[in-house]
């Protein structure tokens, strides 16, 4: 089916989900959008998400999209069942990798590093009862890293401060399996390890939700179709979206201003 397929986070974290869904899927075309005019989404309010997922959805169901990832744990938490109801297109959404850490840990320990809200919402805690039983969970609020990864790069001075202050906790807890709760912490995943034993395991979410993208495209039958083209929007200023994803990404992309 010739038609792209939509992903969207509040900033440029999603673009880990992208790539891996690009490299598993390449045919198929797909429009990103970063609503980074309200970045960080970790900050804001449940109702908030909510209405604002919603209305993005149906934009990108608008603009033609066949499919939809949510490509951020705090829109999944807060908003996830709003956006299926909004729209007439198969939904994949994204949310700590709890179940399959629980499975990895040998001694019976996980950490999940996260947004605050992802961490407080009601979705995270049925994970967490239904994954994590028998298993000590540490859950760490990371506030000001996702933006901080975009404002100021992955190396900057002010993410390693931050990773010094939340990635210690873990380090000393003795979990021995680390989980990536947002989209933006891939980028920084080299920096996590450094702080930790090396024989802790990292686990990110972007491989697993590019497998279920495409089991969901099989099982409705409108895989494939593409060529590989690659849409990319904001809600923010384009020019500076253009530089944070030229860094992130490791080219320059051309994007476009959705003012909504």
């Amino acid at each position: 089916m010739q038609a792209p397929i939509g992903i969207f986070d509040s900033g440029l974290g999603g673009l880990t989900v992208l790539k891996a869904a690009r490299q598993r899927l390449p045919a198929e075309d797909f429009l990103y959008f970063a609503d980074t005019r309200f970045l960080p989404y970790g900050e804001r309010d449940e109702v908030f998400l909510r209405e604002r997922g919603r209305h993005v959805a149906e934009i990108l169901f608008e603009k033609g999209c066949k499919a939809l990832v949510i490509a951020c744990n705090t829109a999944t938490a807060a908003a996830a069942e709003a956006i299926r109801s909004a729209v007439e297109i198969p939904v994949v959404a994204l949310e700590p990798a709890v179940k399959p850490a629980a499975a990895l840990t040998r001694v019976g320990v996980l950490a999940v590093l996260a947004t605050t809200r992802t961490l407080a919402s009601p979705r995270f805690a049925r994970l967490i009862e239904q994954h994590g039983q028998g298993v000590r969970v540490l859950a760490q609020p990371c506030p000001g890293l996702a933006e901080a990864i975009e404002e100021n790069g992955p190396q900057s001075d002010r993410v390693g401060e931050l990773l010094d202050r939340y990635v210690t906790p873990v380090a000393n807890s003795g979990a021995d399996v680390v989980v990536l709760g947002c989209t933006h912490y891939p980028w920084v995943a080299t920096q996590i390890a450094q702080r930790l034993s090396s024989q802790t395991h990292l686990v990110d979410t972007g491989d697993a939700v590019a497998r279920q993208l495409e089991r969901v495209l099989l099982a409705a039958g409108i895989q494939g179709g593409g060529q590989g083209r690659l849409v990319l929007a904001s809600s923010g200023a384009p020019a500076e979206v253009n530089e944070k994803t030229a860094r992130l990404w490791g080219e320059r992309l051309s994007v476009q201003h959705w003012d909504f």
